[in-house]
């Protein structure tokens, strides 16, 4: 059974016009209630984070290392284990506005749901990177990547492709929370949709690792910028009318 977290939602108020700030402040009211429960329990970081970590170092241990494999294996290494994370993340996360009708109370409270899934996904976007941010140490590690050359490039290609997965996911979370087989549904449909920010994560990677300058990564940032976009946006347009169904 989840914990029980109070989260005060009474500078929440229904007006007939809300501005930016009002819908962000709402936003952050939802996220901060995922990352308070996740603080408590830790269950989706620690889950996720040491999955991640074992396929990453079973990836290095089943390609002998060079400068030719690392080139070649350490992107994958990288993005393959935030790719599954992500989906446990996800699936968790909306586990538990399923357990005990949480979505319903959710729903009931005078929030907008663009600012529900907005604050979904900065649930998610904060889990992830929790586990990157396990992942890439590692993977620098066992690869031989000398990580503080290439921390800063690498950061912003992360955090491009986080957005795009967070966004998309809680999408795609809401779509199939009431669903029994949720993970299974939710990576089949998330993956191929997925597929453009992946391949462009893991390119930019790979680019980076041989010495790339951020000029040279332009055209995969505009790649993942606009995914994020397109992906924010259907979440913010659709997301009332799938959790309303």
């Amino acid at each position: 059974m989840p914990q029980a977290i109070a989260v005060d939602y009474s500078n929440v108020h229904v007006r007939a016009e809300r501005g930016f700030g009002a819908h962000l402040r709402d936003a952050w009211l939802v996220a901060e209630k995922d990352l308070r429960i996740e603080a408590r329990t830790r269950e989706i970081v620690t889950t996720a984070g040491f999955f991640a970590t074992l396929v990453a170092i079973m990836t290095s241990v089943a390609f002998s290392t060079g400068a030719d494999t690392t080139r070649r294996i350490a992107p994958g290494a990288i993005w393959i284990p935030v790719a599954f994370a992500s989906i446990l993340a996800l699936g968790r996360t909306w586990q538990r506005e399923r357990d005990d009708a949480a979505l319903t109370g959710l729903l009931v409270t005078p929030i907008a749901r663009a600012s529900i899934f907005l604050g979904k996904a900065i649930g998610v976007f904060a889990f992830v990177t929790a586990v990157e941010l396990v992942v890439v140490p590692v993977v620098a590690l066992v690869f031989h990547i000398e990580i503080v050359e290439v921390a800063a490039q690498i950061a912003v290609v992360l955090v491009f492709g986080t957005i795009g997965v967070a966004a998309a996911g809680t999408l795609f979370g809401a779509m199939t929370v009431r669903t029994r087989a949720r993970e299974l549904v939710l990576a089949t449909v998330l993956f191929p949709l997925l597929s453009p920010t992946l391949l462009a994560g893991v390119a930019a990677t790979r680019e980076i690792i041989v010495g790339a300058t951020f000029d040279d990564l332009r055209d995969y940032l505009v790649i993942l910028g606009m995914f994020d976009v397109i992906a924010i946006a259907g979440g913010v347009g659709l997301f009332g009318a799938l959790v309303e169904d």
